[in-house]
């Protein structure tokens, strides 16, 4: 078993949660652009219930974002 195998079983052991991998990405945003995204990972928490981390009302706002993207070319 690898070293973060251990670790993750060690970790669902002691708590009885399953865990997942992480990683910390950075971005850069300019200083207009904070109260946006605060405004939506606020909004999102409050949509999602507030147990819920930034991490992932961050992934449902991408999964969202998604769901209404379309990647065909604009039509004239």
């Amino acid at each position: 078993m690898s070293k973060e195998g251990f670790k993750n079983e060690v970790q669902r052991h002691l708590t009885g949660k399953e865990t997942e991998s992480w990683e910390i990405i950075y971005f850069k945003l300019y200083k207009s652009q904070i109260p946006v995204v605060e405004e939506a990972l606020e909004t999102a928490g409050l949509m999602l219930g507030t147990d819920k981390s930034r991490g992932y009302c961050l992934e449902m706002i991408c999964a969202d974002f998604l769901a209404g993207a379309t990647l065909r070319e604009h039509q004239p």
